[in-house]
């Protein structure tokens, strides 16, 4: 199956430039995708631009990973209400290291390769050029006419919050990234999600008015979430592709607990598995819903993709132990079941308050499982906490040294999969 028709029914292609596909069927082309360092860890919402460099780099053609170390303190308005805050140089720093450590995890960089991917850092290039030079050299291609058509810049001219220069210029910084790969990388080709696209034609404008070059684009679609809600958020906020952050046993969780109509379109986006294999699990699935064949095929190819085999392993058993017996009581779990749970999120707390005894509310709120007290409060009157699978029923319960399994632990779950193992120290 060729490339684009390969992306086309995974549906990860929103836009495409007339001429792209003919220009990947004619050479070795080489396209790039921008990550802006905003965190030190890329996100699950990345993942869509990452799979489209591996398909693009499986398919024979080669990638360039380009981390915003410029454009990364200026901030990209495309989708976003108000201005972001600006980072200072040692945070993008640290940022930019843990972004290129991540994206070399998921391509191949062996140089002995034609195809060989590349990192790049914008910030190589536009250290060196002064504000005059990029106004005369760069700003004189593009019109602000042409810069106020595009959707991102009119939604925020037009909203309170408003549009401040520095914003305004991302989209000609961006173009130039392109300009600049095209003329150093023979690039020819960018990518990126669907809010991208004004930006990425803003580059093959550039490109064809500064040196009547032709460059091409194409974008994906933003995951979204079949009930409406945002993808890639949880309970606990971002579903990070770190480990330190999101740990493999929370990150399987959450491709786990997926609905039927999301698993049914992201398996398609999410995995390498074929069309055919595909259709056979989602017939399956139809056939037997509450088997959850999908999700967790889905969860474990995602899981492996990005930690490796060996925590999708851990975070398997530690599911089984969890989950694969409700009815089983917290003490029946031996002590090395409770030490093994790989990825559950666990917690010191002083042995000598247990002693005394602390009321469930402080001690949710002292451990952090919960950020305050009124939102540990809240959870427990509406049945949303247990310790040691006993749904918690009062907030004035006494938690003491009495409740310790194995006189060392309490296991703390929070909604429906959320686990912590609290260790008494």
């Amino acid at each position: 199956m060729q490339l684009i028709d390969e992306l086309r029914w995974r549906g990860m292609i929103q836009d495409i430039m007339p001429g792209t596909e003919e220009q990947l069927k004619k050479e070795m082309t080489t396209a790039y995708i921008g990550f802006d360092p905003t965190a030190d860890s890329l996100h699950i919402g990345s993942l869509v631009p990452i799979l489209l460099l591996v398909h693009f780099q499986k398919a024979g053609h080669k990638p360039i990973a380009l981390v915003g170390g410029a454009t990364g303190m200026i901030g990209d308005p495309s989708g976003k209400s108000q201005e972001r805050n600006l980072l200072n140089e040692e945070t993008l720093n640290k940022n930019i290291a843990g972004v290129k450590a991540q994206l070399e995890k998921f391509l191949d960089f062996d140089t002995s390769k034609a195809n060989a991917a590349e990192m790049a850092n914008n910030y190589d290039w536009f250290k060196s050029i002064s504000f005059i030079d990029f106004l005369r050299d760069t700003g004189k291609h593009i019109t602000i006419n042409y810069m106020m058509a595009k959707d991102s810049v009119k939604k925020r001219i037009e909203s309170e919050v408003g549009l401040s220069y520095t914003e305004f210029a991302y989209q000609l910084m961006q173009g130039y990234d392109f300009y600049w790969l095209y003329e150093n990388k023979n690039c020819k080709l960018q990518m990126g999600g669907s809010d991208q696209w004004g930006n990425i034609t803003t580059g093959t404008e550039l490109i064809r008015r500064k040196v009547n070059g032709e460059a091409f684009a194409f974008t994906c679609p933003l995951i979204k979430k079949a009930d409406g809600t945002k993808f890639g958020k949880t309970e606990q906020g971002n579903v990070w592709l770190d480990s330190t952050k999101t740990t493999p046993y929370q990150f399987y969780q959450f491709w786990l607990n997926a609905s039927d109509a999301d698993a049914e379109g992201w398996i398609k986006i999410f995995t390498f598995l074929t069309k055919e294999e595909v259709d056979g699990l989602i017939s399956e699935h139809q056939s037997d819903p509450g088997k959850r064949i999908l999700q967790k095929r889905l969860a474990e190819e995602v899981t492996k993709f990005v930690h490796g085999e060996e925590e999708l392993k851990n975070a398997v058993e530690t599911t089984a132990k969890l989950f694969a017996n409700q009815t089983a009581s917290a003490e029946s779990l031996s002590v090395e079941d409770l030490e093994g749970m790989e990825g559950v999120v666990k917690f010191d707390f002083a042995a000598d308050k247990l002693q005394d005894g602390i009321d469930v509310v402080s001690f949710l709120a002292e451990t952090t499982i919960f950020p305050s007290k009124g939102e540990a409060r809240k959870t427990v009157q509406g049945g949303g906490v247990s310790i040691n699978r006993k749904k918690v029923e009062a907030i004035d319960m006494k938690i003491d040294a009495s409740l310790l399994l194995h006189d060392k632990y309490l296991l703390v779950q929070k909604g429906k999969k959320n686990y912590y193992l609290v260790s008494a120290v």
